[in-house]
């Protein structure tokens, strides 16, 4: 059985246990990082002191895009992540992209989430605001040609973005109207995984 380490609160966390669910892979998750903290033996499976890692078959693997792919390689092959060159990269540029995404995003959920009040730094939410619309404005682009940032179905390129749209939508900041990253997202509440794994309150 598959096994994740790591806070559900966590945009990283949530994108291996919403893939677990997506391709029916009996998991079990343990709490840990932030409030949870990190134990001797969790340090000695990742030094990094981050989250997720997982160990699936005597796999121990951490870095969750890298995850993402070892998991659909190992259990989902083509289904989710094609053989196709072209059409595995067309996923995986935008699950690269996403940790720059998830960059400009950042200062407006730390503050608006993880902060009191009185502690919050109003110009930075508002440029943090700015910058992920006009970033969000070129996933909105790309999914005016095809449905999915995987291409023409669901793949695990929709995954990452797909965490941090979410929290876009929640966060109260001001936001583009964007129509294609809308019904995007409305495709992606109606997916089990998502709505029981991603969409939960932001902490």
């Amino acid at each position: 059985m598959l096994t994740i380490w790591g806070r559900l609160n966590s945009h990283n966390v949530k994108k291996v246990a919403w893939f677990a669910e997506e391709i029916g892979l009996p998991y079990v998750r343990h709490d840990v990082g932030g409030a949870f903290g990190m134990d001797a033996a969790y340090l000695a499976l990742n030094p990094n002191a981050l989250i997720p890692t997982i160990e699936d078959e005597g796999v121990v693997l951490w870095e969750s895009n890298a995850i993402l792919r070892y998991l659909a390689a190992r259990h989902a092959a083509e289904r989710f992540w094609p053989g196709d060159p072209a059409l595995r990269a067309q996923a995986d540029k935008w699950m690269d992209w996403q940790f720059d995404y998830a960059a400009a995003q950042g200062p407006a959920f730390l503050n608006l989430i993880r902060r009191a009040p009185a502690e919050r730094n109003a110009d930075a939410i508002r440029q943090s605001a700015a910058r992920s619309g006009e970033m969000m404005a070129r996933v909105d682009d790309e999914l005016s040609r095809r449905p999915w940032l995987s291409g023409e179905q669901f793949g695990i390129g929709d995954i990452p973005m797909g965490v941090y749209a979410h929290t876009w939508f929640t966060l109260a900041i001001e936001r583009p109207a964007l129509t294609h990253v809308a019904a995007w997202y409305d495709r992606l509440k109606a997916r089990p995984g998502y709505a029981a794994q991603v969409m939960i309150p932001l902490t």
